[in-house]
């Protein structure tokens, strides 16, 4: 068995984010990078269905040489090896081609995701690379079971849950409950210094999307505090104010 899983480089969620140049570029000076928690979940199944020798994972990465640091946290946590492609990522599209072009060239039994990366969270990719690959995708996966052949995977829809069967290859995006978060111990953490990271020049292909300008949240408001017995009062600043009646 094959896994490959999918990984992102993102900003820790505790960080105060900034932009430059007039709000068009994200500012990393500062920023403390992690390996995305949904990914890690992916990272933690996979390495769950491999275990006793029944397969390998790679893992793999669309980023500069600053994403290493994550990339040998992931094979800390047990992935066999890493492949990193060498490009900044431009948008969903491309980074699910450069991901895609390099699945072509090996066997992978399952291409596993997060849900979505916590920075960006626009769930494109894992669907984008399942259409170039021509292969079946299923969407923020509870549960996966897995036999070498066939595949059984749990999701929640509106109103209940769904549990569907795919047969290999495909790519599933994962969501909390599919495997608890491993924590990298001294050996693994030791042994990902040797093991193999594969680094790969990008492949050409268009750009569909571009960001113009970020834009931060507005800053809260002062609370505004009415009397229980005020109903007058508090109708009509959600009228006037709060515009939500």
């Amino acid at each position: 068995m094959k896994i490959l899983v999918c990984i992102s480089n993102v900003p820790d969620t505790t960080t105060k984010i900034t932009f430059t140049n007039d709000n068009t570029e994200f500012n990393t000076a500062g920023v403390q990078f992690i390996l995305n928690p949904y990914d890690e979940i992916a990272l933690s199944r996979a390495i769950d269905l491999c275990e006793g020798g029944k397969g390998t994972v790679t893992v793999i990465n669309v980023g500069d040489s600053s994403t290493e640091p994550t990339i040998r946290k992931a094979l800390a946590i047990g992935a066999d090896d890493a492949v990193r492609i060498n490009a900044m990522p431009q948008d969903a599209y491309f980074v699910a081609y450069q991901i895609a072009e390099y699945a072509k060239t090996q066997q992978f039994d399952l291409i596993l995701t997060g849900r979505e990366s916590i920075d960006h969270n626009g769930a494109q990719v894992p669907a984008m690379i399942a259409e170039l690959l021509d292969i079946p995708s299923v969407s923020i996966v509870k549960k996966l079971d897995f036999d070498g052949k066939t595949a059984t995977l749990s999701r929640e829809i509106e109103g209940g849950k769904e549990v569907v069967e795919v047969d290999a290859p495909f790519v599933a995006s994962c969501a909390e409950g599919v495997a608890e978060w491993k924590i990298p111990n001294m050996r693994g953490i030791m042994s990902a210094r040797t093991k193999p990271l594969q680094v790969i020049e990008a492949a050409a292909t268009e750009q569909l999307s571009k960001i113009n300008q970020y834009q931060t949240p507005a800053p809260r408001s002062a609370v505004k505090m009415i009397e229980a017995d005020d109903v007058k009062g508090l109708v009509d600043l959600l009228h006037s104010e709060a515009k939500v009646i």
